[in-house]
């Protein structure tokens, strides 16, 4: 008996010992590989946001005609992760019709509590853009009550994720959605 309970330790500890090194080290794989800007992050013109994604970025205009949309997308509190963030820079006329567009897809597939994600978008312009809007879009799990699904075969529910889109109008426009 002694040497079953001997043997039972012999593989529990070293594996604890890892765990609570990892812990002690902060480090538990679920970082983006790059470093995290502070929050807010300094020297960024225009904000906005929804509650648990906060975006932060500058417009430009380069030599080329390229409108280029720079920022950061943070997770500055919530303790729910946010999934598969993705973004849409689209240049409207002015009978609300998209002229042009880019888009992109998070580096992160998951920003977890006080983890940022790079956002760079380029479009080139055709002419007729009387303003440019950022729709972004992301996976949420909101602990509501109406996200509960039934699992086949399982004894505890499981929370669904939501698909929460938004838009950002004008979001090049010198007067609109200013940082502070």
């Amino acid at each position: 008996m002694k040497q079953i309970k001997r043997r039972i330790w012999s593989a529990i500890l070293p594996a604890l010992g890892i765990i609570l090194s990892a812990c002690a080290a902060g480090d538990l794989g679920i970082r983006p590989t790059h470093g995290n800007p502070p929050y807010p992050p300094p020297g960024f013109a225009h904000t906005s946001g929804s509650s648990p994604v906060v975006l932060y970025w500058n417009c430009a205009r380069a030599e080329s005609g390229l409108v280029r949309l720079e920022g950061h997308a943070f997770n500055p509190w919530s303790s729910q992760p946010i999934g598969y963030l993705e973004f849409d820079l689209v240049g409207v006329d002015e009978r609300e019709r998209s002229l042009s567009e880019a888009t992109m897809y998070a580096a992160d597939i998951m920003l977890y509590t006080n983890q940022s994600t790079p956002i760079a978008l380029e479009v080139r312009p055709t002419g007729g853009e009387q303003r440019f809007d950022l729709y972004y879009r992301y996976r949420f799990q909101d602990g509501g009550r109406d996200n509960f699904l039934a699992g086949a075969g399982s004894t505890f529910p499981i929370l669904a994720t939501r698909l929460n889109q938004f838009r950002i109008r004008d979001a090049c426009s010198d007067a609109q959605h200013r940082a502070r």
